[in-house]
This record gives structure tokens, sequence and C-alpha cells, in this order.
């Protein structure tokens, strides 16, 4: 097999550095990419500012790195799941910005498909908010401008990739990941299968290659262990 744009997990130390800004897919630990994130934490690269849907759990995903200190500010909807989280939000280690979760989302595929923001009336009459963000009358009508989310690097967790990067995914694992792979300025992918160009069905394409940069083998995807053990 030739796979132009697979390399060693050793790639991600060379595209997050210190006080870059991540995004890693998933919801709840599953679609986080572990080998991946593996690789932040043997390396103890930090401190970073993740978006990320959620802070998963202590054991699983995002959440290892919250754990041992690696990141500075988290951009998500809820860390409800892992109270490490909580705790060091309470104890000012770690800053969070909430952004509700279908904003997140819209917020990150802006950036991927080029808008300069987007407009929502979640929060709008909330005073706090408004001295926040910027209040915008459409109609008659108040909205909020939220503003695209971009990001350095986004670490990804696909079912299966071809050598030109073309990504397919599994069940609810595509949370997150197909639109974090437009928003980044470098987008690696974590694979648990590889196969020849030509093997995917076309209508099984969820992202097309030209959104991938580099391509990791999988070596393990933890939420599944966690999830069948418990």
């Amino acid at each position: 097999m030739s796979f132009g744009k697979v390399v060693q997990k050793e790639i991600v130390k060379e595209c997050v550095k210190p006080h870059s800004t991540v995004m890693i897919g998933g919801f709840g630990g599953v679609g986080n990419p572990p080998t991946l994130l593996d690789e932040i934490l043997s390396n103890q690269i930090g401190p970073l500012t993740v978006i990320c849907n959620d802070t998963a759990f202590p054991d699983i995903g995002v959440g290892k790195l919250v754990c041992q200190r690696l990141i500075r500010k988290i951009i998500t909807s809820h860390i409800g799941s892992n109270p490490v989280a909580g705790q060091m939000m309470e104890s000012g280690e770690l800053e969070v910005e909430f952004s509700p979760q279908g904003t997140l989302a819209e917020r990150i595929r802006a950036q991927g498909v080029g808008l300069g923001g987007i407009l929502v009336d979640i929060g709008v009459n909330n005073e706090i908010v408004q001295k926040e963000k910027q209040v915008l009358d459409l109609n008659g009508k108040n909205f909020l401008l939220e503003t695209p989310l971009e990001a350095d690097v986004a670490l990804i967790l696909a079912k299966k990739a071809d050598p030109f990067g073309n990504l397919t995914f599994e069940k609810t694992a595509r949370n997150m990941n197909p639109m974090m792979a437009m928003a980044a300025k470098t987008t690696i992918v974590e694979v648990e299968e590889l196969v020849e160009m030509g093997e995917l069905n076309p209508e099984e394409i969820i992202i097309p290659g030209v959104f991938v940069d580099y391509i990791v083998q999988s070596e393990g995807v933890d939420w599944k262990w966690a999830w069948e053990t418990k």
C-alpha cells in the first residue's frame, strides 16, 4: 500500500506546541483520538487552548489532558462529566469559556466554510452576555454575533482513510470531527483502518482528503474498552 499522508504519531509534537490552540473532536470521550492525545501526554505539551465539545472523563480522551494540567483554557459546551475540570475552574487553574453546544458547532463550522460569524438569539437578553458580545438588530429582532473559532491544529478520529485522506466515521464517533477538520490550519487524523485508494464508497466519505494534512494509524480506541468494562 502507498499512503502519502501517513506519518508516525510523533508528528503531533512537531505540530502542537506550547500555547497552541487545538481542536479535539468527539463527544464524551467517544470520537476523541486517543493515540494523538497520548502523544501530547507523553511529551507533556502545554499549556494549550483547547476547543472541544466537553472535557470527557478523567481517564478517557481529552479528560486526561485536563487532569495533567496541560490545558490553560478550554472553549466547550460543558464540563459536568469531569469533576477535575470543575475543581480546576473553581480554583482558577483552568479558564473555561462556555458556548451552547449548537452554537459551538456552528462557530467551528463558520470558520471552516469562511463565514465572518453567525447570529444567534441564545442569551440575547442576558445582561452579562450583552457586555461580552456584540448585539445586532436584524429586522427588528436582536441577535448576538458569535465569532468563528479557528485552531492551529485539529486532532480528529476517523474509522477509515484512503491515501488521499478521504475519511469515513463510525456512528456517533463522528461528532464534531468533520467540522473541526475544516476549521484548523493543520489537520491530523487518527484512523482505525487504512484502505487502498478506491476502496471507499464515495457515498461513505464524510470529509474529503483536501482537508487532511496527516494520517496516523490508531493504536487503539480507549473509549471502546472503557465502555465495555463498565
